[in-house]
């Protein structure tokens, strides 16, 4: 490495390394060897249920989210790794990794939107409205038919505003993005997912989500899924940086983050299969073609791979921050993009 590259490094490393969309791992030392300053964390809980001809569905009930929360909590509060952060300005204030806490569904809330305050008053800081399906509060994106905010929904938006929750449209249907960001006084995130413009599924933005999100303040974190990043069928770190590369050409630099969604470590299954996608994508097989069955665009050809191999790991940060400056990103376009653009919003909607 030349003096000029390692100059460069270092200035990219001073910045926040923030992950949009994480979990708290069992060995809670992870969340130090991943480098990272701050993070959005689902402490969530899914239970599996199926509708009568056996299609599954992943739901985030309240009894058992409530408890999951203070579990989480509990957890944290005992380690020096890491610490419940309640604002944005909180990133950095002390040492260890702040956890700005999520869940991934307003199903905890159900009908009462006193539960938003509830939660909020526990900690939680980041409530996404849906998880793929529809619910009372919004449409989700693997329907057959579209739908976007209920009044429910947008009651509840006004709540998590008055309150200070950052409102999370990741998973929604496109009229739940466009609807839930002009509905909010506050910016909106999409915390995890990838561009539609590049691989054409409705779990991925539009971008026209993407211009709407970042008209209005927010953030989209592309992630590590990587049957969302690339249909080629070897996935690699390229394909990666064309989804950043590709909502910063629409929402501009401000506007863009990088997010896992999956373990710390990363996708236990395939670490332990050496990455070997053929073996993996198996266990993701079923739910896949289930939603073929059942009509929904996108799920026509089974996927041949579930991670990038380079970035399933605790070193995937710092693999992404040296691929961003080897594809001729600027020191200050990568501190916003590894961290200062998660850092800004949270600070913007939670003070």
């Amino acid at each position: 490495m030349t003096a000029a590259a390692r100059s460069l490094t270092g200035v990219v490393r001073q910045a926040p390394v923030i992950d949009g969309l994480s979990f708290l791992p069992d060995n809670l030392d992870e969340i130090r060897q991943a480098g990272l300053t701050a993070m959005i964390c689902d402490v969530s809980e899914v239970e599996e249920v199926r509708d009568s001809d056996g299609t599954p569905r992943y739901q985030r009930n309240f009894g058992v989210n409530d408890a999951a929360l203070d579990a989480a909590i509990g957890r944290i509060e005992a380690s020096d790794q890491v610490f419940v952060a309640d604002r944005g300005s909180d990133i950095g204030s002390r040492p260890g990794c702040a956890a700005f806490l999520q869940f991934q569904s307003c199903e905890t809330i159900g009908e009462d939107l006193s539960r938003i305050a509830y939660f909020h008053d526990k900690g939680l800081r980041v409530l996404q409205l849906t998880h793929h399906n529809d619910n009372k509060f919004a449409g989700g994106a693997i329907e057959r038919e579209q739908s976007g905010l209920t009044e429910l929904g947008r009651a509840g938006i006004a709540e998590m505003n008055r309150v200070g929750l950052l409102p999370d449209v990741s998973h929604g249907s496109i009229p739940t993005i466009l609807e839930a960001t002009e509905a909010s006084r506050s910016p909106v995130v999409y915390s995890h997912g990838a561009c539609r413009a590049i691989v054409d599924h409705p779990r991925c933005i539009t971008d026209e989500g993407i211009r709407a999100i970042a008209d209005k303040g927010g953030v989209i974190g592309i992630f590590m899924m990587s049957f969302w990043l690339t249909n080629d069928s070897k996935p690699r770190i390229e394909h990666l940086v064309a989804h950043i590369r590709h909502a910063i050409n629409v929402g501009g630099i401000d506007a863009v983050g990088i997010s896992n969604d999956f373990p710390m470590a990363g996708q236990e299954n395939l670490r332990k299969l050496n990455n070997d996608n053929q073996q993996g994508v198996k266990e993701y097989l079923g739910w896949w073609q289930a939603m073929r069955k059942l009509g929904i665009p996108g799920y026509e050809v089974d996927p041949e791979h579930v991670v990038i191999p380079e970035l399933n790991n605790l070193s995937r940060m710092m693999t992404i921050r040296d691929a961003l400056l080897a594809e001729g990103f600027s020191p200050p376009e990568i501190s916003k993009i590894m961290g200062g653009n998660w850092q800004r919003v949270l600070v913007d909607v939670l003070g």
